[in-house]
């Protein structure tokens, strides 16, 4: 080949590859365009997302409550947004989370994949919170929910337990001696023990380390979950076989499959289907009974799942000294002779917005909501804080004010907005347990204790804190005094 004909040769090549890129550029585009093409009309608005990303980079995925309240202001109510090829619908305001979650319940009662999940998920079931809505999903939250009431939920023996576990807390916090602390770890142990004397049928020592190891793994895993990287692999699943952060997850979640692994194994061992000691024992013995049914939701392999799902003020210490005094114990039965009490809680609860989006739901027919329509198999977002701080709803929605659940008598009212625990079919489970042990733990805390911070410490910020599956607080830390 002479040489002045390679120049003309390299020209060929690089015409024929700038062809072939152009060719699968267009293709790709193409493709992507048909991806995310709207297949209906009267769709929700929302922001035009770019190529192959969509949205995701309009919405700060660290913080994504924030750039949600943004965007109701916005585009409205009801708006649509795009996560790589996944339409998704967040919507906004108790009207609208109304309408969908509690009038057209069934419509919202789905659940989507979730890819960072997809692997335990094979392995162990998708347990109530994460299972498609249909026979599994209704076979497993009937049971448990029977199972729960069984050992005390919302009746005088689980109350008992609770108040129980408060007198440790207690001791924890006079272990303390005055001196500053963060109390994180001292209530994380109290209310995990209520839930682990239900499921595991024994409470933990506050020193147990096994426990505080679980506890560590649960709190690390929810804010990579809920955070920036488990959003983005949802968003991209081929992240899941790349190395990063993100594999943390993975090995998150199979240290505590093994960690229950190891409890299951060891009722197995003792298991008797004449004394139901726990949850575990109650899923064993309805196992039994439905080994023979092809259709039965109740397999061994599939139970860490279902275990998983069950496991996230002057005026006051008047009304605690009246009513309940210094030297019983509180009970449930206080609450219709402490209104300011019962309101400071629920007004803590609405403020601190620790769940402030709920659990993506899914739609599990076409449906319409405030007038748009939105297809079957659509994400769907519940602004779960738009309700809780809704300009239309309460008075000072952006300050601590318990008069939000007080009337003009000062008796408790609860504004129907008030759905921190989300509403509907997906309800969260725990919602009964939780409000026992709020308020047991609260009125034992401020009847033995005067909670002060201490000296040249910084007070604690409610609008700062960390997002994952739910809204934590930054670390602070505090003094108590005995009264």
């Amino acid at each position: 080949m002479e040489f002045s004909a390679l120049p003309l040769l390299l020209f060929k090549l690089f015409d024929r590859f700038a062809a072939l890129a152009v060719f699968c550029t267009v293709f790709c585009l193409v493709f992507d365009f048909m991806k995310r093409r709207k297949t209906c009309g009267n769709y929700p608005p929302g922001p035009r997302g770019l190529p192959f990303v969509g949205n995701i980079l309009q919405v700060d995925l660290s913080n994504p409550h924030l750039s949600f309240v943004k965007l109701w202001k916005k585009y409205g109510d009801v708006v649509s947004l795009e996560f790589g090829w996944t339409n998704l619908v967040v919507l906004s305001g108790y009207k609208t989370l109304k309408e969908a979650l509690v009038k057209k319940s069934e419509d919202f009662a789905d659940r989507p994949s979730f890819p960072i999940y997809e692997k335990f998920f094979r392995q162990h079931g998708e347990g109530i919170v994460f299972a498609k809505y249909g026979d599994w999903w209704k076979q497993q939250r009937k049971f448990s929910l029977s199972t729960l009431k069984n050992f005390g939920l919302g009746k005088k023996s689980l109350q008992l337990r609770i108040v129980e576990e408060a007198e440790f807390l207690i001791q924890g916090f006079e272990s303390e001696q005055g001196r500053p602390f963060d109390p994180h770890f001292h209530l994380t142990y109290a209310t995990s023990n209520i839930i682990c004397s239900i499921i595991f049928g024994k409470r933990f020592d506050y020193s147990d380390e096994k426990l505080l190891r679980l506890l560590h793994i649960l709190e690390e895993s929810f804010v990579l979950e809920g955070g920036f990287w488990g959003q983005l692999v949802n968003a991209f699943p081929f992240l899941y076989y790349l190395p990063g952060p993100q594999n943390k997850i993975f090995q998150n979640q199979d240290k505590i499959s093994q960690f229950l692994q190891e409890i299951i194994m060891s009722h197995k061992e003792t298991w008797d289907p004449n004394d139901t000691r726990d949850f575990i024992d109650a899923f064993l013995t309805q196992q039994e009974k439905t080994k023979n049914d092809p259709n039965t939701s109740f397999l061994e392999n599939k139970m860490i799942g279902t275990l998983q799902s069950l496991f996230a003020a002057a005026q006051v210490h008047e009304e605690i000294d009246r009513v309940i005094g210094k030297d019983r114990r509180p009970s449930l039965e206080d609450q219709e002779e402490m209104p300011f009490t019962n309101a400071v809680i629920h007004e803590t609860q609405r403020l601190g917005n620790i769940g402030p989006i709920s659990l993506p739901h899914e739609t599990y027919r076409d449906t319409t909501v405030m007038g748009y329509t939105i297809p079957k198999g659509t994400m769907i977002i519940p602004n779960i804080s738009s309700a809780l701080f809704d300009e239309d709803i309460w008075l000072t929605p952006h300050q601590f004010n318990p008069g939000h659940f007080l009337d003009s008598d000062g008796k408790f009212v609860r504004p129907e907005a008030f759905i921190p625990f989300s509403a509907g079919h997906r309800v969260c489970l725990g919602e009964q347990l939780a409000k026992m042990e709020l308020f047991i733990f609260f009125t034992s805390m401020l009847q033995r204790f005067t909670l002060f911070l201490p000296e040249n410490e910084p007070r604690p910020s409610y609008k700062e804190a960390q997002f994952g599956i739910t809204l934590c607080p930054l670390p602070y830390r505090l003094c108590v005094k005995a009264r």
